[in-house]
């Protein structure tokens, strides 16, 4: 059976609980890498932040006030490598303050559409299909993924 907009946006929404579980975590923790020649847990959370604040921007704001969408397919290894750099630039709490305040723009914004808003294809900025739907389907993975690895990290020291 397929998910509703509301299940698959309540899903989006639940990594919020996990980030700020997350913040209980100490300084040293969170500027260790997860994972040898990985990146390191701040890192991975302003990744997660960056693109949702970049999609809010550029798409489910431009959406909500009926404007043209911005978003374009970007080159992922600069925009993975500019987050780095924000991250040694600003501290664990401004991370993580960012990371709800643009996670809860995004949810609270698509709970106030309906399935038609949710489902229609927009015309994004490099003139291809824009969904919210696909949006939240394509990131969801993205979040699971980052969670899994940031779990292993954490059971690792547990020690």
């Amino acid at each position: 059976m397929a998910k509703t907009i509301e299940e698959i946006n309540a899903e989006f929404k639940s990594y919020i609980a996990f980030v700020l579980k997350l913040d209980e975590l100490s300084e040293e923790h969170w500027n260790s890498p997860i994972a040898e020649g990985k990146w390191t847990l701040k890192e991975v959370i302003t990744h997660i932040m960056l693109w949702d604040k970049y999609f809010y921007e550029e798409a489910i704001e431009k959406i909500k006030q009926n404007k043209p969408l911005t978003v374009k397919h970007l080159n992922f290894n600069e925009f993975n490598a500019n987050a780095i750099e924000y991250s040694k630039k600003h501290t664990k709490k401004s991370i993580v303050d960012q990371f709800v305040e643009y996670r809860m723009k995004i949810t609270n914004d698509i709970s106030e559409m309906n399935e038609d808003e949710c489902t229609r294809d927009f015309i994004d900025g490099d003139k291809k299909k824009f969904s919210v739907r696909k949006f939240l389907r394509g990131f969801i993975p993205h979040d699971k993924h980052h969670k899994k690895q940031i779990e292993k990290f954490l059971k690792s020291i547990e020690g």
